[in-house]
């Protein structure tokens, strides 16, 4: 006599950890979707589309694997003078990965968790400056940003000759 024992399937368990990857992967593809900052050259560059509030985004370093960048509004701080909100990202280009590694959203992450805060409630920060980095990047796409309104900002120095910097 045969019997048939039933195995339960198993369902893997996403962990927070898997979750945050999750995270980082699908802003990589919203980021990478706006506006291929692996293709820009470093520098400042501003999407505009005629609602008054300028996007800006600096493209800080461009390595092999990696893209070092920041995303801000035109608008600054009006107690710390910094650009208000700002997320620094960092783009991994071999892994398809995005990960807001700073969100300035009127406050530091050392005065929300301090300086040395337990794993836990640290993989819960980044989750948080990542869900919010998705959401920003979703609500920008919907706006109308992308690659058809970034524009390079041209930076004048003292070196350069106002008539210069109006020709190039």
């Amino acid at each position: 006599m045969t019997s048939l024992v039933a195995h339960p399937a198993r369902i893997p368990r996403l962990t927070r950890f898997g979750w945050l990857m999750g995270l980082y992967a699908e802003n990589y593809r919203r980021l990478t979707r706006l506006f291929a900052p692996a293709d820009l050259a470093p520098g400042i560059y501003r999407s505009s589309i005629g609602d008054g509030l300028d996007l800006q985004l600096d493209v800080i370093e461009q390595h092999r694997y990696t893209t070092e960048l920041r995303l801000t509004y035109a608008l600054l701080d009006p107690v710390t003078g910094e650009p208000d909100p700002s997320a620094w990202l960092r783009l991994y280009n071999d892994a398809h990965q995005l990960e807001a590694t700073n969100c300035y959203v009127g406050r530091r992450w050392q005065d929300v968790i301090g300086m040395y805060p337990p794993p836990a409630e640290l993989i819960g920060h980044r989750m948080r400056m990542n869900t919010f980095l998705g959401k920003w990047l979703e609500y920008l796409a919907e706006r109308g940003h992308g690659m058809a309104t970034l524009r390079p900002v041209e930076i004048r120095t003292p070196e350069t000759p106002l008539l210069e910097a109006a020709l190039t």
